[in-house]
């Protein structure tokens, strides 16, 4: 059955609350216990649509799993590679990144092309050049994702930053004997975490967290236990929540060097917070909050992260003057914009990559969509400080990418309600 928030604004939150584990970590950590026999652990793993949507594929390759309590366990005696249907990954474009450990392992790797959010052009060509650089042959066809061959350790030169391509090859040198190097690697905070895991597995890594990585892998690596590292976009998120509401809102668990040029915009723009490292709590002070316009740049980590360009602009619209946001990334961005207009936001488009928010602007309750995962976070944060009643529509974005989110700001006073509705 259809599923809606409803939201009723202009409550100021105040209250702690937990940030959970990263998916865009534990996604190719899912796919990376796939390189050893044995049962692999992973803690601190957020149940979203899209993790276990990956458990549900490693099921269907004849793996054993099980989630219970934020650990997943994952026992891959009786792996198998054969071809993954549509069904598996039409709606889950993370499933990429089980090309690297499944061509590695047996040879061979046959999937429908993943989907999932609608961001513009997300090509898989980074993915199938660095294999090909690696020594597998492209079989592809237009319909079906085909490689095929005998890795061999390279010096891998990717055509882009690409987080899941660099992570893809990480993971299938990791079991190559012999040193594989990746230039334009990139360098974001769930790269150095898959990066971690497979040093625990066996390999050696240097350049964890750099452009440039060098891997040395090992014929026979070891299952683990690892602890998957918080969701800096999640902790973003809630901060902002408290900023937009005019509330005192404190996240905890935060490792506040994944959200450097974040913070510093806010800074810059006129926001109060603070952060104490005993705990890892950042505190945002809404109230205290006197914003201005910002000048928003997305980039690459460790530059202003493309997934908190959406949170951020409902904060510009209750910022005084003309903010201006770039985004370098992702064309398909700021479809969420047109859903702030319908709540009464004053926005110009200029282009696919450029926007001015001018502001501030009461927002009112509106009946809005969810485009993708963070345009849908950013809904409700326009719905928590909007006047009125918000319906939020299309949630299953929202539920891939984050875990209970309506029970957390919930905790802190949030009016807001999930709802099945007849279809």
């Amino acid at each position: 059955m259809p599923l809606t928030y409803h939201v009723r604004g202009g409550r100021p939150l105040h209250g702690e609350v937990s940030v959970g584990g990263s998916k865009n970590a534990a996604l190719p950590l899912i796919a990376g216990s796939l390189l050893a026999d044995g049962e692999t652990v992973l803690t601190n793993v957020p149940k979203l649509r899209d993790t276990l949507a990956m458990l549900r594929i490693l099921d269907f390759l004849g793996a054993e799993t099980s989630f219970e309590d934020g650990t997943v366990r994952i026992r891959t005696d009786s792996l198998r590679s054969k071809p993954i249907p549509a069904e598996y990954v039409s709606t889950l474009r993370g499933a990429i990144v089980l090309l690297g450990p499944l061509l590695v392992r047996f040879g061979v790797v046959e999937m429908s092309y993943p989907g999932g959010c609608v961001l513009g052009k997300r090509p898989v060509g980074a993915h199938i050049e660095a294999f090909k650089q690696m020594g597998a042959k492209d079989m592809s066809t237009d319909n079906v994702l085909h490689l095929q061959g005998a890795l061999k350790p390279a010096r891998v030169i990717l055509p882009e930053f690409s987080v899941t391509a660099t992570e893809n090859v990480i993971l299938a040198a990791a079991l190559l004997p012999g040193e594989t190097t990746i230039e334009l690697a990139a360098a974001e905070p769930h790269v150095k975490d898959v990066e971690d895991f497979v040093e625990k597995m066996g390999a050696e890594v240097e350049g964890k967290g750099s452009h440039t990585v060098t891997i040395r892998g090992k014929k026979d690596l070891h299952p683990v236990s690892h602890h998957v590292i918080p969701d800096y976009l999640e902790a973003g998120a809630l901060a902002l929540a408290g900023l937009v509401t005019r509330g005192k809102v404190s996240v905890r668990g935060v490792d506040v060097s994944h959200l450097t040029s974040f913070l510093d915009v806010l800074r810059r723009g006129g926001c109060c917070w603070d952060f104490k490292e005993e705990g890892g709590v950042l505190t945002m002070d809404g109230d205290a909050s006197q914003c201005h316009a910002m000048h928003v740049r997305t980039n690459i980590f460790p530059g202003f992260p493309t997934d908190l360009q959406a949170p951020l602009g409902v904060a510009l619209t209750q910022a005084n003057g003309v903010s201006r946001i770039f985004e370098r990334l992702y064309e398909g961005r700021f479809g969420y914009l047109y859903e702030l207009e319908k709540m009464g936001a004053h926005v110009e488009i200029l282009n696919a990559h450029q926007a001015l928010i001018i502001g501030p602007t009461p927002l009112r309750g509106r009946v809005v969509a969810s485009n993708d995962i963070r345009a849908g976070s950013a809904m409700v944060l326009a719905a928590l400080c909007a006047e009125g009643e918000t319906t939020i529509t299309d949630i299953r974005y929202i539920e891939r990418g984050y875990d209970r989110l309506d029970e957390k700001l919930r905790s802190m006073g949030a009016e807001i309600e999930r709802v099945e509705t007849k279809d």
